[in-house]
Formats: structure tokens, sequence, C-alpha cells
């Protein structure tokens, strides 16, 4: 497997991180350097670990997992994407606790955003590619991306206040659903 095959995998399991993180992005929580490097450190490193384990894990654990991963992937997202548009509705009632850059918000959005990439540790291993240049790789690309995605929002946040904040867990709902029906539908 050549490097632009990787990073072409790199990119597209990002994607799902570009997209909550620019949801995420929209709320005020989200601005500034701790919060966007929390996300977009935590988004890489979750990136580079769901390889590694499925990798090492090989059937066996993915065997299982494959059987609701989507549906697990689906309720975390549209439970912190339920959240923030709460939020977005009762700005007056904002919670430290909503923060997706903190605690378990940040955690099950981590895990939400990378357990696809459990299959695709499964799935390299299998044809017999080393796991470590692919996972640094998902991971670095995963954390610039989702840095984007954060700087994209907070602008956007800027300028459309709450609103976006609305479409943002409307967005990340929607990603959510969009995960399921992949599943569901393939």
């Amino acid at each position: 497997m050549n490097f632009i095959e990787i990073l072409l995998i790199a990119l597209s399991m990002a994607m799902d991180a570009f997209a909550v993180c620019l949801g995420a992005g929209a709320q005020e929580r989200t601005s500034g350097p701790r919060p966007t490097f929390r996300l977009a450190f935590h988004f890489g490193l979750f990136q580079f670990l769901m390889p590694v384990l499925g990798w090492f894990a090989g059937a066996t654990i993915v065997r299982y997992i494959a059987a609701y991963d989507h549906w697990v992937a689906f309720g975390l997202l549209a439970y912190v994407g339920g959240h923030m548009v709460w939020a977005g509705f009762h700005p007056e009632e904002e919670q430290k606790k909503n923060d997706p850059s903190r605690g378990w918000n940040l955690v099950l959005l981590s895990i939400a955003v990378s357990i696809d990439a459990l299959a695709i540790g499964l799935s390299l291993g299998i044809i017999g590619v080393v796991i470590w240049v692919p996972a640094v790789v998902i991971g670095i690309v995963t954390g610039l991306v989702s840095w984007l995605g954060l700087r994209l929002g907070n602008k956007l946040g800027e300028k459309f206040g709450k609103r976006m904040e609305i479409i943002g867990g409307i967005i990340l709902i929607l990603l959510g659903v969009r995960i399921l029906m992949a599943h569901l539908l393939a």
C-alpha cells in the first residue's frame, strides 16, 4: 500500500470528524486554543488507536462489534447533537457539561467518529499491511482536518450565533442517521 492510498483512506476517515467539528466549533465554548486542541487531539488520537485495536483484535472483536457499531455511533451522535440543539434553544441554561471539548462529551464524540476505524484496522490486517504508518497518518490527518472544521465552525458561530449551534446539533444527528442508514441499507 503506497502513501497516496494511505492518505486517501485517512482523508475519508477524517470526514466524520470534520462534520462533527464544524458543528461543535459553532459553540462559543469551543472557540479558543484549548478546546480546539482538545477536540482535534482527541479525534486524531482515537482515529489512530481504533485501527490499531482493529488490527490487533482481528476477527475476534470486530465480528461482535460490527453487528451494532452503527447503532452505537448513531446513539452517541444523536445524544450530543440533541444536547447542542437543546442548548441552542435554552441559552440561559448553558452548562459547562454540554461542552463537546470536555469530559464524557469529548470521549463519546471521539468514539463516535472513530468507531468505523476498527473495521479499517481489521481490513488492513487481513491484506497484510503493517498498521503503524497508516494509523499514524490517519491520526495526524484527522487531527488537522478536525482543527480546520473547528476553525470554520468558530467563524460560522461568530457570524450566526446560537442558530449555528442548533444547526451544528442537527448536523451531528444527521451524521448519526447517515451512518445508521449506510449500515442498514448496505
